[in-house]
């Protein structure tokens, strides 16, 4: 298991405006992730260390937003003024969690602005819709040399504070999930408002920042 990357969905301002914000308090540039065509959303990516990244999204409106859970948990998350979305374990083999959560995965595609396809699996989306704090599940498909993990960094993840229950988690992975998991630090809160990821601090040049 990988803790692969955090999810931040724009709010009012959009997405440009979102990343730009983003990029000034870790000091870093993102970069255009294009399309998900199949979701109905674009995104902005934030390279970090140890194969993870920040995946900036914005919801379209087009009709596949309104039919892809996808879409509509990033909408929603927007229409509640954005923020972070969710979190996402990347896995070698999804087999294991098909069967557990008695559901097949379904193929995302993602266009680059140079016209090239991004091509993975993904699975528990509607646990994420039920409940925010739960992560949901990807296996990439493509060649490693077009994978966000590719793009240079300079920052890292240090640690992601949720609000909601560890057991809870736990219970969803199958599997115990320690105060460092992946080399980060996963910290719970009890919620007092909307479940889920409630900050990420990074590592920096110029030092630890919270967002």
């Amino acid at each position: 298991m990988h803790l692969d990357h955090l999810i931040f969905a724009a709010g009012p301002a959009g997405l440009q405006a979102e990343a730009e914000r983003l990029e000034s308090l870790l000091g870093v540039k993102s970069v255009d992730g294009g399309l998900h065509p199949g979701f109905g959303t674009r995104i902005r990516l934030i390279p970090l260390l140890a194969g993870r990244h920040i995946e900036i999204v914005e919801v379209l409106d087009h009709p596949a937003a309104e039919k892809a859970p996808y879409g509509q948990a990033v909408r929603t998350r927007s229409a509640l003024g954005g923020g972070w979305l969710g979190w996402v374990i990347s896995l070698d083999d999804m087999s294991h969690y098909e069967a557990r959560l008695d559901r097949k995965a379904v193929v995302g595609v993602r266009h680059f602005p140079d016209g090239r396809l991004l091509e993975w699996e993904q699975l528990g989306i509607r646990g994420l819709i039920a409940d925010p704090q739960l992560p949901f599940f990807i296996r990439w498909i493509s060649d490693p040399s077009m994978l966000p993990s590719a793009l240079p960094a300079t920052i890292g993840l240090d640690e992601v504070q949720i609000a909601g229950s560890r057991e809870r988690v736990k219970e969803w992975l199958g599997q115990d999930l320690p105060d460092e998991f992946d080399g980060v630090k996963i910290t719970f809160d009890s919620p007092s408002g909307y479940p889920g990821v409630v900050s990420a601090s990074f590592t920096t040049p110029t030092g630890l920042v919270r967002i």
